[in-house]
């Protein structure tokens, strides 16, 4: 894979939290192949053996070829060393598909589960070679939580188990898997618990020397933090402070602090050229360095990150303007911690000129912006006027800073400072998705062809899914349109505007206001006329925002009777007739596969059904859009309600009640 760029770089993936959630897909950007060639089909010959022939292997790891150069398909399929082989099955088929569609095309691309890995390519090799270490292919996740008790202690047992167990998985077991457990002994953090893992035909060597690769590029970065992992195709490693894998721990170690270090698990190294084989124990004069050296370099950055810290602390005149919202210790660290400063914007924005001004909302204007390290931001500055402000910056600060997910806009900073409220966004050069949608005269509007579309759709829903089902808080956006969906550079779409946005509790499935806010078009019946919104709630906005996309056409004012011209109602009579692929945006002249279109009308309509009980879970429509496999139910007619308000924008009314 070595000519292959990947999609994702492994500096911005080390960064990535764990709430972003699998899976984590990484596409090749160099080669693609054609719908319907002979490397598609051979790709399918693989999909249909490779999981099957993985899940039945001793070592649930499994390679194949398919077909001649050119168009031959190299695939690997592991699964974790702990799985079993019906998970392990089940996983790695849930991988074909998803990869195919979330890098559909690329003759390269690798995705990450939490029990599997696969990876094809058209270069029958893995990522590297014995003499290269981690490449632009790693992904790297890290939890949010931080060790506040003791965290040099933390951080020289972390380096002291993973190394550990890397060696275990390396030397001493025929899957190159290993699992390992440390006593930290702390009121919060009793035990530490570790995995690594390389693919089985690796020799032990080359498995040991991958994993001091990642372990050494991760550890800087996961300094006082509760769990994280790197992700390989030659090898991965995870740390939790909470178990995460079954059966016992292959490896053990005491606290350094519970006592004098012990000795761990005997492991073998192969001899060098030259050398006789040799055993060894990881001695504690190894274990005492390693506490050194993490404990300075943790001295280090603690130092450093209290300087910035300190430079980047709101004044006092800003504290008592605009009080943190959240009374939660953990919400106001992290939110401390993101404060940047005002002077710093006005410079990154021009002093907030016109000409970097990206757009205007209810709550205020958007400008781009470019910090002094080169990153190009997104500000969006809070009206002194909006009644809505306060409110959505408490659930953009509170929401937005935790929720994590390549489809989903990701939070950079905020400022608080001289009476301005400032958010700053990662920066999506596509502006948003209404924009290219229908706009004809924007010069991107041209790219909207159906595989773009169809990534847009499938990105939508699962930003949605990880909102709804994944994430560490359950949330219901209420504001999902085209216009709150930006794209970023490869047209990636991301969720964003959490200003109207609830969280509910797990078991939680709806609730009640009588402040209605959002856009009609967007807003499902029972939302608009009972004040009741749910998850189901935004998977009627998803609906309208599916068909906009495969039709082109913007969905004016569902809720209004006598507009009998709205995009429900014409796709509705369309479906009825059979002739609704005559609805499909004429600028794609027609290139597009008519099954996967008329899938997508399919669900669509099933989004938008008026009883919100038969809208399928977000989870179900990735499902439905991953494959053609399972039968889809026939909807039933839109739930369309009269109005008297004939605006588009819905406005606020009276007291809340979420």
């Amino acid at each position: 894979m070595g000519r292959h760029l990947l999609a994702v770089a492994a500096a911005v993936a080390l960064l990535a939290p764990f709430a972003a959630g699998y899976p984590w897909p990484m596409c090749g950007t160099m080669n693609t192949f054609a719908a319907n060639s002979t490397y598609q089909a051979n790709l399918n010959r693989l999909a249909a053996t490779l999981p099957g022939n993985a899940s039945a292997s001793p070592n649930l790891y499994a390679t194949a070829v398919a077909g001649a150069v050119p168009e031959q398909v190299w695939a690997m399929a592991l699964c974790r060393g702990d799985a079993d082989a019906t998970a392990c099955g089940s996983c790695l088929a849930q991988a074909f598909r998803d990869v195919q569609s979330d890098c559909p095309y690329s003759k390269d691309a690798t995705i990450y589960y939490d029990p599997c890995t696969l990876h094809y390519s058209d270069v029958h090799t893995l990522g590297g070679n014995d003499d290269t270490g981690p490449t632009m292919d790693e992904y790297g996740v890290t939890n949010d939580g931080n060790v506040t008790s003791d965290p040099p202690r933390f951080n020289a047992l972390l380096a002291a188990l993973l190394n550990a167990t890397a060696d275990y998985a390396a030397f001493n077991s025929t899957r190159r898997f290993a699992t390992g457990q440390a006593e930290f002994l702390d009121k919060n953090f009793l035990k530490m618990y570790s995995l690594a893992q390389c693919p089985p035909d690796q020799p032990p060597a080359r498995c040991r020397k991958c994993l001091a690769g990642i372990i050494a590029d991760g550890l800087p970065r996961f300094l006082n933090s509760i769990g994280g992992r790197v992700l390989w195709v030659n090898c991965t490693y995870r740390f939790e402070t909470a178990p995460f894998y079954g059966g016992p721990a292959m490896v053990r170690l005491p606290s350094p602090g519970a006592g004098a270090p012990v000795p761990g698990p005997a492991v073998e190294t192969l001899p060098e050229a030259g050398e006789g084989r040799r055993n060894y124990n990881v001695p504690g004069i190894v274990l005492a360095v390693v506490l050194a050296v993490l404990a300075a370099t943790n001295l280090v950055a603690c130092l450093c990150f209290w300087r910035r810290r300190r430079r980047q602390r709101p004044t006092a005149e800003a504290k008592k303007s605009y009080p943190m919202y959240s009374t939660e210790a953990e919400d106001v660290e992290m939110v401390d911690s993101m404060m940047m400063d005002v002077s710093t914007l006005r410079t990154a924005t021009g002093d907030f000129d016109e000409s970097n001004k990206l757009g205007e909302g209810g709550f205020g204007a958007v400008y781009k912006g470019v910090l002094p390290d080169g990153d190009e931001v997104a500000v969006k500055r809070l009206s002194d006027s909006s009644t809505q402000g306060e409110d959505e910056l408490k659930n953009e600060l509170t929401l937005v800073a935790k929720l994590k997910h390549k489809n989903l806009v990701r939070l950079v900073g905020v400022c608080l400072e001289q009476q301005e409220r400032l958010l700053v966004y990662e920066y999506v050069p596509n502006r948003s998705l209404d924009l290219m949608l229908f706009d004809t005269e924007n010069e991107n509007h041209e790219q909207l062809d159906w595989r773009q579309r169809y990534r847009i759709i499938n990105g939508i829903a699962r930003g949605l899914q990880y909102l709804h089902e994944d994430s560490q808080l359950k949330v219901v956006h209420r504001d999902l349109k085209a216009s709150n969906i930006l794209l970023d550079a490869n047209m990636n779409p991301k969720i964003s505007d959490f200003g109207l946005a609830r969280i509910f509790d797990r078991d939680q499935t709806q609730a009640k206001t009588s402040q209605i806010v959002g856009t009609y078009g967007y807003m499902a019946p029972e939302y608009v006329m009972r004040g009741n919104y749910s998850v189901k709630s935004d998977a009627f906005s998803f609906g309208v925002i599916v068909l906009e996309i495969v039709t082109g056409r913007k969905n004016n004012g569902s809720y209004n009777s006598k507009r009998s011209g709205d995009l429900l109602n014409t796709v509705w009579g369309h479906w009825e007739a059979g002739t609704v692929m005559e609805l499909v945006d004429p600028s794609m002249n027609g290139s597009f596969p008519e099954g996967d279109v008329l899938r997508c009308f399919h669900i669509g309509l099933l989004c938008v059904q008026g009883d919100p009980a038969a809208r399928p879970v977000m989870s179900s429509v990735v499902m439905m859009l991953g494959t053609d496999t399972i039968s889809l139910q026939a909807p039933s007619r839109s739930g369309l309600f009269a109005t008297d308000n004939s605006q588009n924008t819905a406005v606020p009314t009276t007291a809340v009640q979420d």
